[in-house]
């Protein structure tokens, strides 16, 4: 990080000079802020996008020297820590951050946080854009596999209202902190087109936390498992996969595993397999120009018609039409930065 911006975060600011003296709140958070009638209907503070003030994102250093009470937003929160560790209740779940540790907050969380010291610095990352919500990582890394669309829901159904989600710093791996801190420095630094920057690399954030969110298989039930089994085996050759060589290679009657596959994901296997399929076709039609022919055979599909019709269901378009408006968004967003 920027030397300039860490020596100014780690500078007492006035409301912690006061917290520091006082040893207690001296909260700085104006009424205009606030959310009176939820307020009334949660009994406790809810912030608005007061903060915002016509921009997408707003980041602010946490007040240290005094707890802060629970309480929650109309927006969504990412907690990073600079330095030391900080303590947080979120949602009745007490958590503990230490240094380049990332919490996310879905809109309507609710927290708490202890009393942070001199050397415990974290900052607020606030964003309220309308696209993006913690399921975005489904929906992200959904476009990814079968397999991760199937252990995510498992995660969700436990945490559906006032979502969050806990990155620990992973060793040897400066992805996330990398991108958060050139985030940091765009805010501060108030150089040119920094608010086009800060939104591309929200957007980066967010797709990087998706790469390296570990869900995994834990507690899953004797069922679960060989429906996960199913599930890495379509990823990983979803060109050829068939019901009938899985069951074979795992001893299964094959329209038993049919059966219990359906009951656990809602899907039939060939539907599991075609959306699969879909997947990879989708991101050679973002991501190449190769003809939309090729693509589909490529993925193991050889019904054109079949093919387009189930594109379309999957994803609301034709496999051109996804084409021209991914260039379409490309160029918009090289227009904004130039503009």
């Amino acid at each position: 990080m920027d030397p300039t911006i860490l020596k100014r975060l780690q500078e007492l600011t006035p409301v912690e000079k006061e917290q520091l003296k006082n040893q207690s709140l001296n909260d700085d958070i104006p009424p205009a802020a606030l959310d009176l009638a939820g307020m009334h209907r949660l009994n406790r503070p809810v912030f608005n996008d007061y903060f915002f003030n016509n921009r997408n994102v707003f980041v602010s250093k946490h007040n240290r020297f005094a707890p802060y009470p629970l309480h929650s937003h109309h927006f969504l929160e990412i907690n990073y820590v600079i330095s030391g560790e900080i303590h947080e209740v979120v949602n009745g779940d007490p958590i503990t951050l230490k240094k380049n540790d990332l919490l996310l907050l879905d809109v309507g969380s609710s927290h708490s946080i202890a009393s942070p010291g001199a050397n415990d610095i974290m900052l607020n990352i606030l964003f309220r854009d309308k696209n993006i919500s913690i399921n975005l990582l489904n929906q992200i890394q959904s476009r990814q596999s079968e397999l991760y669309n199937f252990l995510i829901n498992r995660v969700f159904k436990q945490q559906q209202s006032g979502s969050y989600l806990l990155f620990p710093k992973e060793p040897d791996n400066d992805d996330v902190k990398l991108t958060v801190e050139r985030l940091i420095e765009e805010y501060y630094l108030h150089r040119p087109f920094a608010d086009t920057i800060i939104q591309a690399y929200l957007t980066i954030l967010i797709a990087k936390l998706v790469r390296n969110y570990r869900i995994t298989a834990d507690h899953a039930t004797s069922s679960q498992k060989i429906i996960i089994k199913i599930l890495q085996e379509i990823h990983n050759n979803y060109q050829h996969a068939s019901l009938a060589s899985i069951a074979k290679k795992y001893a299964y009657n094959a329209n038993y595993l049919g059966n219990q596959f359906r009951k656990e994901t809602g899907k039939t296997f060939s539907q599991a397999l075609t959306s699969e399929r879909l997947i990879h076709a989708k991101q050679l039609v973002s991501s190449t120009q190769l003809p939309i022919i090729e693509i589909m055979h490529s993925v193991g599909i050889t019904n054109s018609s079949f093919f387009y019709r189930k594109y379309k269901a999957q994803y609301g378009c034709h496999p051109r039409d996804d084409r021209a408006q991914n260039n379409n968004t490309i160029t918009s967003m090289i227009n904004d930065g130039l503009s």
